[in-house]
């Protein structure tokens, strides 16, 4: 079975009161020691960010299938952690629970998504540098290869070259470097 389709991810996302943020930090390292002896487990991401005067935890974890998730879920261990959080959080225990590799980094919420005129000027900042550099770069391979540098077949290998770089590398990069202008609020 592909590991890609049977990955289980939670999302805990807590809003903490600010005068509990130092026991809640202690508390969400117990919980990720307590999280990583379960079996399946494959690790865990923790995104913080300032919401007026409170600060929204976002932790991702990942296990290898469903049903290693559920037990961690279902846990006296994570229920009793949970239990002791509690009279710290503003929104209670917020979770979603998704299956595949669709959750391999700390999405936000729909209502806090970037508006899409902003997603447009990122897309376009990434794309056109590599829309203009990678067929150059291409073209020497092309001039060795002859029968790369048909239409249909050139045109594959270029596409393909920016999808992957815009994909695995420069997207994740630029969402990373622009993200405070990306999350920030409209004024």
């Amino acid at each position: 079975m592909n590991p890609a389709l049977t990955t289980a991810t939670l999302v805990v996302r807590h809003q903490v009161h600010p005068q509990h943020e130092q026991r809640y930090e202690t508390w969400l390292h117990q919980t990720i020691e307590a999280a990583s002896q379960f079996p399946g487990h494959l690790g865990v991401d923790v995104g913080r960010e300032r919401h007026g005067d409170a600060l929204q935890f976002t932790s991702v974890l990942r296990f290898d299938e469903m049903q290693h998730l559920q037990e961690w879920l279902a846990s006296s261990a994570r229920q009793w952690l949970v239990s002791q959080a509690q009279g710290w959080l503003q929104d209670g225990d917020n979770t979603e629970v998704r299956l595949g590799k669709d959750f391999w980094f700390a999405p936000r919420p729909a209502e806090q998504a970037p508006p899409r005129w902003k997603q447009v000027v990122v897309s376009f900042l990434v794309i056109l540098p590599l829309s203009l550099l990678v067929p150059a770069l291409w073209q020497p391979v092309f001039s060795v290869a002859p029968w790369l540098a048909g239409y249909l077949m050139s045109n594959l290998l270029i596409t393909l070259s920016i999808v992957v770089l815009v994909v695995y590398l420069f997207m994740p990069l630029a969402t990373r470097m622009l993200d405070p202008w990306l999350s920030a609020d409209p004024a």
